[in-house]
């Protein structure tokens, strides 16, 4: 099992490490005071010692998991998804949702903060 982010990216190859490298440049970018690490095997981002997303690498999909709340935030925007408890996946066959997982992520961020987003 990997120790660092690095180490699982470099366990996939092609079309699905690219689009996990774009999940990680997302989340990044979005959230830059992140603090990034591997939990539960996947790569896991903190901000205020507190989670915000967390994704994965599959066979046929991205894995996204935008935990508590993220979710139902997003419920209408996750619908033409296979969801899980927690998650959703992003199949390899269609463009990754960049959009929806910069929203996703930028959510998560007011969430922590206490805030909604657009308000201060």
């Amino acid at each position: 099992m990997a120790d660092t982010v690095d180490e699982y990216l470099a366990e996939f190859d092609g079309d699905v490490r690219a689009r996990l490298e774009t999940m990680r440049e997302l989340v990044r970018e979005t959230a830059p005071d992140a603090v990034e690490s591997m939990a539960y095997g996947m790569p896991a981002y903190k901000l205020d010692k507190k989670p915000l997303v967390y994704f994965a690498g599959f066979d046929k999909h991205v894995g996204f998991y935008a935990t508590p709340n993220g979710h139902e935030a997003f419920a209408a925007d996750f619908a033409r998804y296979t969801q899980g408890k927690g998650s959703v996946r992003f199949p390899h066959t269609e463009p990754l949702p960049t959009d929806l997982v910069r929203r996703v992520v930028e959510f998560r961020v007011a969430a922590v903060h206490g805030s909604r987003p657009g308000t201060s």
